[in-house]
């Protein structure tokens, strides 16, 4: 895999300010097919949230969720790729730290999203993964 990450990056990913309501960005993600959004201040990135982050840090405490923002969710110790980095550092990265996506940056600005769907739509697209990775919304 000596192809750049840039080549199999999601370019323009969804990204949100720190104090967006979770309720706000759980719709984003429904309507937008997508299991993940940047958090960013700015250009700056500042976190990654998932749809499991919102269940497992934000759902399963239970009570209201009004007034809860993106920040209490999100990951904030990020592993990030530059867009010309190999793909397989990206896929060393994800493996060794047991990560699905990595934010692809750019002298300090969000400029992609790297996931492992990407990787096996690329480089195994008959695998389970790949074919799923590239199916269409399931809505």
């Amino acid at each position: 895999m000596t192809q750049a990450v840039r080549e199999i990056m999601t370019s323009n990913p969804v990204a949100v300010a720190p104090d967006t309501p979770v309720c706000e960005v759980a719709a984003r993600m429904r309507d937008e097919d997508i299991g993940a959004v940047l958090v960013c201040a700015g250009h700056r990135l500042r976190g990654l949230v998932t749809d499991r982050d919102l269940t497992v840090r934000i759902l399963a405490e239970g009570g209201d969720v009004t007034g809860r923002t993106v920040a209490e969710a999100c990951s904030s110790e990020l592993v990030t790729v530059a867009p010309d980095d190999d793909v397989d550092r990206a896929v060393r990265l994800m493996r060794g730290k047991a990560l699905r996506r990595l934010p692809v940056v750019e002298d300090g600005r969000v400029v992609g999203i790297v996931g492992l769907g990407d990787v096996a739509v690329e480089y195994d697209p008959e695998s389970t993964l790949g074919v799923i990775s590239a199916a269409g919304p399931t809505r």
